[in-house]
């Protein structure tokens, strides 16, 4: 009887195989398209799915800020030692790479960043953080878990990797810059793109949002303490007012886009900050603003903050104050802009999983993401994943009252490993050296697996 069932199984096998992975031919549009729903197939599976939703509450109930993501790492290399997965740490004081594959070009990137926010969770809740004043109030926690999904469904296929898939788990995304860092201490070597995902309660489950070119704009933090001569409210004129010349710097500052800014590139300067003074009567000695700019492209970007620190300083001293200008370089965020190339393989395999009808192109948004550090050293695609549910209330990120539908896991994952697979075998290289580390089992053995999904492998 086992004779039986193996030779039917290898007769079914080679009667419906397009051409291995290991040959120097395409696969087939069909068998291409077939990968990811196998992938799907695989995530959804009780012990995957419950698996990954384990995950991510353990790394909810015990959020860390940024650089502080020790315990969410030491999480992520214990599963990655439980996979086979040889790993970089530390890399970015906390951050984690991973390597799936032959080891050898191409090189292709995924990545999940890990840090929690600084803030109280209000949802009550079983999992609720058991760490007072901080919160996964933007989905970092999801993000590791969906990664971890994608890692284990690529281990399990790694014989059938034409190159290197490269997991990037990144610390300090909430305006600690830990992309920039990650990259560089060499964490994009050798990579040739990357793909990222967010989720959002914006969209429903079950679909997802991007677009070609700039999807998140420059973003930058600036403060201003504006000095003055202080005293008695009742004497103006034996003062210098910091308050008067602050209010005329936040007026002025506005002028920048309604009368400077080409009116079809969008950009955004926004005090958020104004402190100064703590008496009725009493006109303080300085005043302290603060706020954030935005822009969609590296010019405009520079062009504002040459002239928020002009204007400060100028207005400031008509009103006889002087002030002092700092930008934050470490929330200097880049534009965020997708490959036009990267965003057309992303609108195939989507199609292929949630079919083309559920992929929206969004327009871009004001908000900052510090992936933009990678997408501007190499070839990036940032997308989102829906996990709008239809009943109940919308709370974005950065609520205390934001939720994670982890119902969108298997997508997720699933569209990770697919769209790191797909690129890998649609963007072949010239190096013609053999894989490293294939053990015993062939290419050809893998593709079956792959293709048609071993449903009695445990996972």
């Amino acid at each position: 009887m086992a004779f039986l069932k193996w030779f039917l199984l290898i007769f079914t096998l080679h009667s419906f195989m397009p051409t291995p992975i290991s040959s120097n031919l395409s696969l087939t549009k069909e068998a291409l398209a077939q990968i990811p729903l196998n992938f799907l197939e695989f995530s959804k599976k009780p012990e995957i799915m419950d698996w990954m939703v384990n995950i991510r509450r353990k790394i909810h109930e015990n959020r860390e800020l940024g650089y502080e993501e020790f315990e969410t790492s030491k999480l992520i290399r214990a599963e990655l030692d439980l996979m086979g997965i040889p790993y970089k740490y530390p890399i970015a004081v906390t951050g984690v790479v991973g390597y799936i594959g032959t080891g050898k070009p191409p090189f292709v990137a995924l990545r999940a960043d890990m840090d929690a926010l600084a803030m109280e969770e209000l949802v009550e809740w079983e999992h609720k953080s058991k760490v007072p004043g901080k919160m996964h109030a933007c989905g970092h926690d999801a993000h590791v878990a969906m990664l971890l999904g994608a890692a284990k469904m690529l281990q399990h296929n790694q014989n059938d990797l034409q190159g290197t898939v490269v997991l990037i788990f990144q610390p300090a995304e909430e305006g600690g810059g830990g992309a920039k860092i990650m990259l560089d201490e060499g964490a994009l070597d050798k990579v040739d793109a990357i793909f990222a995902l967010h989720v959002t309660a914006r969209v429903p489950i079950g679909m997802v949002a991007s677009r070609p070119g700039p999807i998140s704009a420059a973003m930058g933090f600036f403060e201003a303490v504006i000095n003055g001569k202080g005293g008695h409210a009742a004497i103006p004129q034996h003062t210098v007012d910091p308050i008067l010349a602050a209010s005329n710097v936040i007026v002025s500052l506005q002028h920048l886009v309604s009368r400077e800014a080409d009116p079809l590139d969008s950009q955004v300067v926004s005090i958020a900050k104004f402190q100064g003074g703590g008496a009725f009567n009493v006109i303080p000695d300085s005043v302290t603003i603060g706020g954030t700019f935005r822009a969609f492209s590296k010019e405009s970007f520079l062009q504002l903050r040459q002239r928020i620190e002009e204007v400060i300083s100028k207005q400031a001293s008509v009103q006889r104050c002087n002030a002092t200008v700092i930008f934050d370089e470490r929330s200097m965020y880049p534009v965020n802009s997708n490959n036009k190339e990267l965003h057309e393989h992303f609108r195939k395999v989507a199609g292929e999983i949630l079919g083309s009808e559920n992929i929206i192109e969004m327009q871009p948004q004001m908000g900052g993401e510090d992936f933009a550090f990678f997408s501007e050293s190499i070839p990036g695609l940032f997308f989102f994943l829906g996990m709008k549910e239809t009943e109940g209330a919308v709370h974005s990120g950065h609520s205390p009252y934001f939720r994670v539908n982890e119902d969108v896991f298997p997508y997720g994952a699933a569209l990770h490993a697919s769209l790191a697979i797909t690129y890998l075998l649609q963007n072949p290289t010239k190096y013609t050296s053999p894989p490293e580390n294939i053990g015993d089992k062939t290419q050809t053995e893998g593709q079956y697996l792959l293709l048609f999904g071993d449903q009695s492998t445990a996972w």
